[in-house]
């Protein structure tokens, strides 16, 4: 039997994703300077406002998606800490506006 999952990913169909947030408590926060499409993922660029953000935490505005990576002057970093100016790549797009201060929840 084939995972449905898998054949989406494989299509490229990212229209229907279901991602929760299982942590109660935020753990960082990331306010959004520029929204930028980069090979068809959503990447925001912004200030890291509170906390610690890692690869794989999720990024909770209108919607919640994965952070798939971080980059600190064009290099993948590791993580990121309260004052750094990051870009973020996102698994799925999530409705937000420059300016507006995203929630970080660890996965």
């Amino acid at each position: 039997m084939v995972d449905v999952s898998i054949l989406k990913r494989l299509l490229g169909r990212r229209d229907y994703h279901e991602v929760d947030v299982v942590s109660r408590e935020p753990v960082g926060k990331f306010r959004v300077e520029k929204i930028l499409k980069v090979l068809n993922r959503q990447v925001l660029v912004g200030e890291v406002t509170k906390g610690l953000i890692y690869p794989g935490y999720k990024v909770k505005g209108k919607s919640v998606s994965p952070i798939m990576k971080i980059e600190r002057n064009h290099q993948r970093v590791d993580f990121a800490v309260a004052g750094d100016r990051v870009a973020l790549m996102l698994e799925h797009e999530v409705p937000c506006e420059e300016g507006e201060e995203l929630e970080i929840y660890r996965s």
